[in-house]
């Protein structure tokens, strides 16, 4: 899978859906930035699961099952 992007004027690149897909990379995922030799590598880091517990628990990660749910499935189908 290849694709070639153009660099808006903030430094913005979007990363094209396919690739987004491929990577589970949805709008609020973070993603890891990592330069080798002269090359840059992307990739989605892994969860740290306690830490998503620690934040539903307290209250401040609001948990959507619908939405969960709905990128459940449309990670299925595609």
């Amino acid at each position: 899978m290849e694709a070639i992007m153009k660099v808006g004027p903030k430094g913005q690149v979007v990363i094209p859906r396919d690739f987004r897909h491929a990577l589970n990379i949805y709008p609020g995922s973070k993603v890891l930035f990592r330069m080798v030799d002269k090359r840059l590598e992307i990739e989605k880091p892994p969860q740290d699961a306690v830490a998503i517990f620690r934040k539903t628990a307290k209250g401040k990660l609001k948990l959507h099952p619908h939405e969960a749910y709905e990128e459940e499935m449309d990670e299925r189908v595609h």
